[in-house]
């Protein structure tokens, strides 16, 4: 495996219910990724068809393996390039049963998927109205690295990203479509994730307007020590690469040794605790 990963975080709008041209103008980014030698690229979330789908959102469905997954894994591998990217998925098993999901396909085909665990219904939000929560902490291993999915509100709590390095994750994605008024949650809590897992966190956001809401961007890739590698504009299309050395993560453990220090005694005490809420 590599040691240094060169990841693209490609920051787009996207055009509600218009799978075809979202998959173009992910075509055009993935090659330009590829033009500048990047492993990794990584969409936000729903990128495939937009955020806002509302009752669009069952028609737009598709499972894993459906048409627009293989044209994807068509795009990964001519290109040779891993990519990730979110979708509204629909169960195999229960057709009603929708997901909003991140995928992860590489250069051989899709290797596995995330479904979002915490579902935001307040405010602006309301998809619990048309998706199911995920119930698996997701590390997929790759000849670039173990790297783990979260989506979005998903990094409100800490355990979703706690559990991700447990299980190995040396980079964790998280893709996301939040809203100018939540900015600075996700600048705050992005930093607080890697570093306090001493990981490489990769944060890619939705940009543009739809529906009324407008999407900040701000996309970032943080090192475990808290420092921006690289980070795309606000308000607008932005294609940014970082490097990452995956020796940093032995260096930040060293200095700052939270997983050696965890005390999992804590985590029975906040179970009982939230099981009187």
């Amino acid at each position: 495996m590599e040691k240094q990963i060169k990841i693209a975080l490609a920051q787009i709008s996207c055009k509600v219910g218009d799978k075809a041209y979202n998959i173009r103008k992910m075509a055009t980014y993935i090659t330009k990724a590829k033009k500048q030698k990047a492993n990794l690229i990584i969409f936000p979330e729903l990128s495939l068809t937009g955020y806002t789908t509302r009752d669009r959102t069952y028609e737009l469905a598709e499972t894993t393996t459906g048409p627009s997954t293989q044209k994807i894994e068509t795009l990964a591998k001519q290109n040779d390039i891993h990519v990730i990217y979110g979708m509204i998925e629909k169960s195999p098993e229960a057709k009603a049963v929708l997901h909003n999901t991140a995928v992860l396909t590489t250069p051989k085909g899709t290797l596995g998927r995330c479904r979002k665990m915490y579902l935001p219904t307040h405010s602006v939000f309301e998809e619990k109205r048309y998706f199911r929560q995920g119930y698996e902490s997701v590390v997929l291993d790759t000849s670039i690295g173990k790297i783990g999915l979260i989506i979005c509100y998903d990094i409100f709590f800490p355990e979703t990203a706690r559990l991700l390095r447990l299980k190995g994750a040396e980079l964790i994605v998280c893709i996301s479509a939040s809203p100018s008024v939540r900015r600075g949650f996700f600048e705050t809590l992005t930093t607080a994730r890697a570093m306090e897992n001493t990981a490489y966190l990769a944060y890619v956001n939705l940009v543009g307007i739809e529906d009324g809401l407008q999407f900040w961007g701000g996309s970032r890739l943080i090192a475990p020590s808290g420092k921006i590698v690289t980070q795309a504009k606000y308000d607008e299309e932005d294609l940014v690469f970082g490097t990452i050395d995956y020796a940093d993560l032995a260096r930040a453990e060293t200095f700052v040794p939270t997983l050696r220090d965890l005390r999992p005694e804590l985590f029975t005490e906040l179970q009982t605790l939230t099981e009187k809420l």
